[in-house]
């Protein structure tokens, strides 16, 4: 979104590829913020009442926690460059207490903002091109993706132009500004889901027909929260041209019939189980006939789109570099790393790197401001000015030499990011729990250091391979713990707290809300709980078998009987 960066004399230039604000993007922007201004003004003079400021603040990202305000800016699609990750890290130090925090959803919360410095931080946000428009209340949320999308092996198609088309349209849209509740819009390119697109109230995966010809597989009616629901397909194929039109027709629908009085009751997951796919197919085709025509998203816009998206200056003989074979050789620490935290790139001779923000003593998800100026100055070093946001609360440099990977590697292990943990059991997705969240009814900060604890032998953690643990303190999951292959959930008995524990969810190709374990544990026994889950499939899977394939083979018997065995 920027197109200039701060690089050192010695650095070579190079640009990220991002869309870059027009002059009517970067009004917008400034406006909205002058807007929020006078209405937190008049808010602390009493002039406007909590009721009415409530619904202000909410369509500009600002939260009431435990403690203080919670301000939640948009990553569109988890996209960064390395200038906003240094405003971010200006901010941090200057109005919160020195970090941020990545969420599920490739946004960015700051948990300690005065309620009277929030506009200063927006401003400050509007001169990097960064906004905190409806990333919370009931409207269109920031539109997420595969966070490998344009780089990855399996790519179909770069879903980020349609991204960045959904976002424009989606961005203060006066017909669904005020929804029943929020919906949330995922996008996918790619053969293997990395977006969870099964799980939002719109996916979109980018597809081809039998002529060979690109269009979208159009998923609706999936969720999380307190009623996980897996998304159906409505539309098989959806030419690229009607994508607008039809995203409208349903969501015209889901803002006439849908629940309005009781709002766990009031997602699209809700409406399209009640009255059932073909109705739903139905009122959607109905209502898509009649805007349709005349509504179609030109070939010249979505070219123009994907302009601001071209590949970077990548090296053709990256691929000749000799010298990587013999420093994972020579360096077992480093062989590791590479193994875990990097995945293939459609280009020979680069990978995309996952820098880990789930060190065992950080709280997951969280980072510094130190961290913050230091990853950007990496990005502008070695991967075109550019930084992503992960689902698993992790960041990804996308475009690295494989030839620059042992210099990288050894920064980012000074910097507490190079934990080669990716994907196993350590890279714990976690919502913050009681210790910010009003929500919640349970910690997770504290559960998640004290597993992390128990699981402190890294050749341990990587025998155990593919196992994915989603932690919430509440029935909202924002950690997602209904497709965590090991769910935990914070549940309130009597004030005390306690967590509930499922088992087999995913939220890839294959999706599955995870089954219940039993009865909910004390959250002392937490840890001994996921230990002893962990013990039994270490003893009993086959071969090379994963996690989820034994659970899906076996079941939760075996599991649930070892879990409680002494209760």
């Amino acid at each position: 979104m920027i197109t200039s960066h701060d690089y050192s004399p010695e650095r070579p230039i190079k640009r990220s590829s991002m869309y870059q604000y027009n002059d009517n993007d970067q009004i917008l922007v400034d406006e909205r913020v002058a807007q929020f201004r006078r209405q937190t003004e008049q808010f602390l003079k009493g002039e406007i009442s909590e009721d009415q400021y409530r619904a202000l603040r909410l369509r500009n990202g600002l939260y009431v926690q435990i403690h203080a305000p919670m301000l939640r800016i948009a990553g569109p699609y988890g996209l960064f460059n390395s200038k906003q990750l240094r405003k971010l890290a200006h901010i941090a130090r200057t109005y919160d207490k020195n970090y941020c925090h990545f969420t599920t959803r490739q946004n960015v919360q700051f948990n300690w903002p005065k309620l009277e410095e929030v506009p200063d931080i927006l401003e400050e946000l509007a001169s990097v091109q960064m906004h905190a428009i409806q990333t919370s209340g009931n409207c269109m949320r920031n539109t997420t993706s595969d966070h490998l999308a344009g780089v990855c092996i399996d790519e179909i198609e770069d879903p980020r132009p349609y991204c960045e088309i959904i976002r424009q349209w989606t961005t203060l849209h006066p017909e669904f500004d005020y929804l029943p509740r929020k919906f949330k819009i995922a996008v996918s390119g790619a053969l293997h889901d990395r977006a969870a697109t099964q799980f939002h109230d719109v996916g979109l995966h980018l597809v081809k027909n039998d002529a060979g010809e690109t269009g979208f597989k159009v998923i609706v009616g999936g969720g999380l929260g307190r009623t996980p629901v897996i998304g159906q397909v409505i539309k098989p194929y959806l030419e690229k041209k009607h994508l607008l039109s039809y995203l409208e027709a349903i969501l015209r629908i889901y803002n006439l019939f849908g629940r309005r009085d009781n709002k766990y009751k009031a997602r699209i997951k809700i409406l399209v189980k009640e009255s059932g796919l073909d109705k739903f197919f139905t009122l959607v085709e109905q209502e898509w006939q009649l805007i349709r025509d005349g509504n179609e998203l030109s070939n010249e816009r979505i070219n123009a789109m994907k302009a601001h998206f071209v590949e970077p200056a990548y090296q053709a003989d990256a691929v000749l570099d000799a010298g990587f074979s013999e420093q994972q050789q020579e360096n077992k620490a480093f062989a590791t790393w590479v193994k875990h935290n990097t995945a293939s790139h459609k280009i020979p001779g680069y990978h995309a790197v996952f820098l880990s923000l789930k060190a065992p003593d950080s709280p997951p998800g969280d980072m510094t401001d130190t961290q913050l100026d230091a990853v950007a100055d990496l990005a502008d070093q070695y991967s075109f000015g550019e930084i992503r946001s992960t689902h698993r609360q992790n960041l990804i440099l996308a475009d690295v030499k494989q030839a620059e990977l042992f210099a990288l590697w050894q920064q980012l292990d000074g910097l507490k990011l190079a934990t080669p943990n990716i994907g196993t059991v350590t890279d714990m997705i976690c919502c913050p729990g009681l210790d910010f969240c009003s929500l919640a009814n349970a910690g997770s900060i504290g559960v998640a250091k004290e597993i992390n604890e128990a699981l402190d032998d890294m050749d341990y953690i990587h025998d155990i391979g593919d196992l994915k643990i989603n932690m919430s303190g509440c029935m909202n999951g924002c950690a997602h713990q209904s497709v965590g292959h090991i769910g935990i959930l914070g549940v309130d008995k009597k004030g005390t707290e306690w967590y509930q524990i499922t088992l087999g969810g995913s939220s890839e190709n294959k999706a599955a809300i995870g089954e219940r374990l039993g009865p909910a544990v004390a959250k002392n026994q937490v840890t001994k709980a996921v230990t002893t889950i962990l013990d039994v499939y270490v003893k009993n899977r086959l071969n090379d078998e994963s996690f989820l394939d034994m659970v899906n083979r076996v079941g939760i018997t075996p599991f649930k009987e070892q879990v409680y065995a002494n209760n």
